[in-house]
């Protein structure tokens, strides 16, 4: 567990991260979302990516990788299952509400890449937010974003502050 430790250390400082600062880390692979603060886990949670894979093409409804912050935060204070459209709250979800659409609820954190291949996540709407559909929390069901349950979003959208970095891996 330590050699783990070390070697998040060590990618967090190469890739010019903070190691002492919160930052969020997303595992693809184990579809969940982490808050670490150093080398210490501070709260992991299962989380919901696309559905379509990993990408970064406009419109591909994929989950980019790499290195990112929180450019943006959105719906502090808001009630659980608010429904944004464009980052404002347009109403309110219900629990067994029926709608076929990915709703945006709760909170958003709205990412921006940090390198090259990822640069365009800020134009393509790419978020931390909660969801509609809590069922698919734990596999992968977004149309490209990191979807949260509702209480989980919340509970991370206030540990962390906008410029605190996130890393998601495959």
């Amino acid at each position: 567990m330590a050699s783990i430790a070390c070697l998040r250390l060590d990618r967090a400082n190469h890739a010019g991260m903070s190691a002492a600062s919160p930052r969020i880390e997303v595992s693809i692979g184990s579809q969940t979302l982490a808050l670490h603060e150093g080398a210490r886990l501070l709260k992991q949670w299962p989380c919901s990516t696309s559905k379509f894979g990993i990408g970064f093409a406009e419109g591909s409804n994929r989950t980019p990788l790499g290195r990112f912050v929180i450019r943006e935060k959105h719906g502090g204070g808001a009630p659980s299952g608010t429904i944004f459209k464009a980052r404002k709250p347009v109403g309110q979800w219900q629990p067994g509400l029926d709608t076929r659409e990915d709703l945006v609820l709760t909170r958003i954190l709205r990412l921006h890449g940090l390198e090259k291949r990822n640069a365009n996540t800020f134009q393509r709407y790419i978020y931390i937010h909660g969801t509609n559909d809590e069922r698919s929390i734990g596999r992968p069901a977004s149309h490209g974003c990191v979807r949260l349950r509702n209480a989980d979003v919340v509970e991370l959208f206030d540990l962390v502050t906008e410029g605190a970095e996130v890393w998601i891996s495959p």
